[in-house]
């Protein structure tokens, strides 16, 4: 390709940079012009001055950071704003200097500016793709974009830069809000976290996590889940939910957010991400996937965040990025999505919110993404370069520094049209997708209020534009609408069957489970004495001491462990713990419940000698990289339970009825944990993983130990028997490597092979494979058939054409419209699209476009080429229940492509997972009974990436086809 002649925005002066191939044209570590590169550059940057995504300022008090118990607050009144504890130990704040320090001195000794140099790229290693692909293409989408067209033909420059950039952080009342257009009537949108409830808010559902979710297997409670979680944020007046995360995928069990996605593997990920997806935009609110693309940890994963400069570059191969951590991304453009927010990280040493390859060439044209790709807040690291690579929305709309006021688009992106950098065309598409966007949902049919509810106050009347130190504008900024239904239509009830869903059995010896009421069971009517006696045991089963919501964004795991932490967490309206709830589920008549919720047991002995049965709880917690919680900053240390849950467990087995009581495990976790310390001994009769339930922790617990909920949860991911077992690219890059330069590396040089791929390629047995789980009754499998829909060729048909996409005139705009109108009075640090004045302004048109990169093969339609998604295959097999009870099953659908196989056109051998799961289905049976269970195999679910051909292949030889009850128990096995 010919050189690009890219630019580069920084803060009101141009860098004009020859950049052939370059996605990565500003380098994080160029401060502003007003900067010299000070201290207090620095510690706008440190997060220990200010971190990412919280509400923190530095004087106490200023914003609001947490709530208390929405509970114990009369309904409608006012809430209180608790003062926030200082997280910023000495101990720690010298950890990490010292930690920055030595990384420092490595990178000197390994050969300091010669590191720095190729360790941020000029040009990056993502190859380029330009211009970027404007929307309007696909026929769901037509009316929309009509619309659209409309309404942005009518607009002014500064109206437009005005939709795609923030307002800056706490300027108005959401997390992120666009300018509005009023005069059009096109009103400011409020985008919202999180994926698992409405953050910042009051009166609204924590829902069960992600990993809880993908735990159910069952696509109804998905959608439902996201069906109620768009109806609370429509009714909070948010447009923009962002959520679902399918990133981080799950590469890493020890990844500080993987609880917020539904599981290990892409097409659980994918198929949960669309049902949820469908179920928030079915309410009119735009959904968002999230993060595009390679956030697998959480160290580094941002600039300065960690001490360093650039963030962690997440180095993928072209097949593993298609067949793993695109394909989930896929599958929400199938489904319709309207906004993909892009990641802090680097992807192949160019940021991923600026890298043309990922956002031009694989969204936009290769999966036919028809909304608008907005930034993780302050994951843009450029402006012209996001612009040309595709980004579509900044948020919150600061620059490279949080709360400023200082932005890389708004006045600036205004100026880079008229002064040629940016093609006026490209900002026209950046404000239509967002407007069809919009229309697509039907939020043109909304009031015009705005939210509800302000993310800084629990106060009924507070500032307008918090973040401002100098204007003071109030007014009544939080309504207190109950968004969480009452009755029958209480969000709590589907939150109760989706966390009782979503909870998985694992050891269930001699069928302990399910408890009776009553205490003793039918047959050990010889053992009743005048009560049966129960201790529940360990700190998770009760509630924190200092309240529900005393850490900011869950960031502490005291108490019941319902969800990770940071962004995607939320304030819980009221929490059920299991104590209570189990208390309330035994029969007191017949049933004596004793307690010790503490994980450290009393010296006397007798609370566990005297029990016949022992219930105990134990966690791991982990969250979002700002945040921290004792030692874990994240990404957990280990996967082990934290808190001495391990030797809790044991100490209470060993002491449970003088060794001779049964003992119940319940583990509250973010992702896998080893349970190789206690998981054989001899009275541990039952071991439940139960997750991230949310707010009706309790209750939900309490169906699945009573019987009242069959359990039918299965595992997102496998659980292993060694952490080592999971392989050395399942490991956090803790450090910098002295290699890394500024920038640390992370190789993808395992490839397809994660979580049970992995196992399955190298012959390890887990303690619990992907899929398992164990219910009160038993299925059998039997009669399968495969038939045949669809020709077996090796390739889709050629990529059919799309519409047109609007088009507007290119004709620059008067450079006398883009100044601030007269009279018009600012707020400090408020981000407009005005300019001043146009000193240093010339007025010249864009530079001659590169030659358009190759369309994708593998494109033209949502999500692909509509082929891929033609029907191949046809599975069908016969499920009965054969147990005493009626329950639900998981039947799953793998794949076993060729091994030892070799393209029969290029004579190169092609690896081979050993089997991919490609297909679920979660059947209710009664007992006695069966159910026929259907499957239908696209074209995409039997081909593999062919880096060679660009396109998806289906390979010559036989397929296998196996279907069964989990990864490693596949009863029914077949070929096509």
């Amino acid at each position: 390709m010919p050189p690009y002649e890219s630019h580069e925005l920084r803060r009101g002066k141009y860098a004009k940079l020859d950049a052939p191939g370059d996605d990565d044209v500003e380098t994080p570590t160029r401060f502003s012009d007003d900067s010299n590169g000070t201290l207090e550059d620095l510690e706008e940057h440190d997060p220990l001055a200010f971190d990412s995504k919280l509400k923190r300022k530095k004087s106490a008090g200023d914003l609001k950071i947490r709530k208390a118990s929405y509970r114990d607050t009369e309904p409608g009144g006012p809430l209180p704003v608790p003062r926030r504890k200082s997280r910023c130990a000495l101990g720690r704040c010298c950890c990490w200097l010292l930690v920055f320090v030595a990384a420092t001195v490595l990178i000197i000794a390994s050969g300091g500016i010669w590191a720095y140099k190729i360790s941020v790229p000029e040009d990056g290693l993502s190859p380029p793709w330009y211009p970027s692909p404007r929307g309007g293409t696909d026929k769901a989408w037509e009316e929309s974009y009509k619309k659209a067209a409309e309404l942005v033909k009518q607009m002014t420059l500064p109206e437009k830069v005005n939709i795609t950039t923030g307002t800056g952080w706490s300027m108005d009342m959401c997390v992120g809000q666009t300018g509005r257009v009023a005069r059009l009537k096109f009103p400011s949108l409020c985008l919202q976290d999180g994926p698992l409830g409405i953050r910042f808010a009051d009166n609204i559902t924590a829902f069960p996590a992600g990993i809880t979710t993908g735990a159910t297997w069952n696509k109804e409670l998905m959608y439902l889940r996201g069906k109620a979680h768009g109806k609370e944020a429509r009714l909070k007046g948010v447009n923009v939910l962002l959520g679902p995360a399918m990133g981080p995928l799950g590469r890493m069990p020890a990844g500080g957010r993987v609880w917020e996605g539904f599981g290990s593997d892409p097409v659980l990920q994918g198929i949960a991400a669309a049902q949820t997806i469908k179920g928030i935009q079915d309410e009119g609110v735009m959904a968002t996937a999230k993060h595009y693309v390679g956030n697998e940890q959480e160290h580094f994963r941002q600039a300065w965040e960690w001490g360093l400069p650039n963030a962690i570059s997440s180095n993928i191969d072209d097949r593993t990025l298609h067949e793993i951590y695109a394909w989930p991304f896929a599958d929400s453009v199938k489904a319709g999505v309207t906004s993909v927010m892009c990641s802090y990280n680097q992807v192949n040493s160019s940021y991923a919110c600026q890298n043309s390859k990922l956002l031009n060439g694989v969204l936009k044209d290769e999966l036919g993404f028809q909304g608008f790709i907005q930034s993780d807040w302050l994951a843009q690291r450029s402006g012209v370069a996001s612009a040309l690579a595709g980004l579509d929305m900044t948020m919150p709309g600061d620059g490279l520094r949080w709360a400023k006021g200082n932005s890389l688009w708004g006045p600036e992106l205004t100026r880079a049209v008229l002064n040629g950098s940016v093609p006026i065309d490209r900002v026209d598409d950046m404000v239509t997708r967002v407007v069809a966007s919009w229309y697509q949902v039907g939020q043109d049919k909304w009031d015009d209020e705005g939210p509800n509810f302000s993310s800084w106050t629990n106060d009924r009347v507070g500032k307008l534009h918090e973040g401002s130190p100098s204007n003071h504008d109030t007014g009544v900024v939080n309504k207190y609408v109950n968004a969480q239904g009452e009755g029958k239509e209480a969000h709590g009830h589907l939150v109760r069957r989706v966390a009782a869903e979503g909870t998985v059995l694992v050891k269930n010896e001699g069928r302990l489970l399910p408890l009776d009421r009553k205490g003793w069971k039918t047959s050990n009517k010889a053992k009743r004495r005048t009560k049966y006696r129960v201790g529940v045991f360990g700190e998770d089963a009760r509630l924190p001491h200092e309240g529900i919501n005393h850490c900011p964004d869950q960031s502490c795991n005291e108490g019941t462990l319902a969800s990770g932490w940071g962004s995607g967490a939320v304030n819980y309206s009221y929490l059920i713990e299991p104590l209570s709830a189990i208390r309330e589920a035994f029969d007191n008549e017949t049933v004596y419940v004793t307690d010790w919720v503490e994980n450290k047991l009393p010296s006397q002995k007798e609370i566990l000698e005297d029990q016949d049965l022992c219930i105990v709880f134990a966690n791991a917690d982990a969250g979002e990289g700002y945040e921290s919680y004792q030692s874990i900053r994240g990404d957990r240390n280990d996967l082990n339970l934290q808190k001495g849950g391990e030797k809790l467990i044991r100490d209470v087995a060993k002491g449970c009825g003088e060794g001779m009581g049964d003992v119940v495990v319940v583990i509250h976790a973010v992702g896998p944990v080893i349970l190789e310390k206690f998981i054989d001994m001899m009275n541990v009769k039952a071991v439940i993983i139960a997750n991230l339930p949310g707010t009706e922790s309790g209750n939900a617990i309490v169906d699945v130990l009573f019987g009242d909920a069959n359990p039918s949860g299965r595992l997102p991911y496998t659980i292993a028997k060694n952490e080592d077992d999971y392989g050395p690219g399942s490991k956090i890059k803790y450090l910098p490597s002295p290699s890394d330069g500024l920038a640390p590396q992370q190789n993808f040089s395992e490839g397809l092979y994660i979580d049970y791929r992995h196992f399955d390629k190298q012959g390890i047995e887990p303690r619990f494979e992907f899929g398992y789980g164990l219910s009160y009754t038993q299925f059998a499998l039997s009669d399968l058939l495969i038939e045949e829909k669809g020709a077996k060729t090796p390739l889709p048909k050629p990529r059919p054409a799309g519409l047109t996409p609007p088009s507007y005139t290119t004709e620059l705009p008067d450079p006398k419209s883009v100044l601030f109108p007269e009279g018009f009075r600012k707020v400090e640090r408020y981000i407009y699209p005005w300019l001043d004045s146009l000193k240093g302004v010339t007025i010249a048109n864009p530079a001659p476009p590169p030659p358009q990169s190759p369309l994708s093969d593998a494109g033209g339609g949502p999500g692909g080429n509509p082929d891929l998604y033609t029907t191949l295959l046809s599975v069908s097999a016969s499920l009965e229940n054969t147990g005493p009870v009626d329950g639900s099953s998981v039947v799953q659908l793998y794949i076993s492509f060729p091994q030892n196989y070799k393209d029969p056109e290029t004579g190169e051998s092609v690896d081979f997972p050993v089997r991919v799961l490609r297909g679920f289905e979660k059947v209710h049976v009664d007992t006695k009974g069966g159910k026929l269970v259907n499957f239908e195999l696209t074209r995409r679910d039997l081909s593999y990436w062919d880096v060679a051909r660009q396109n998806w292949v289906v390979p010559v030889g036989e397929i296998g086809i196996g279907v069964g009850f989990s990864s490693r128990d596949l009863p029914l096995m077949g070929k096509w």
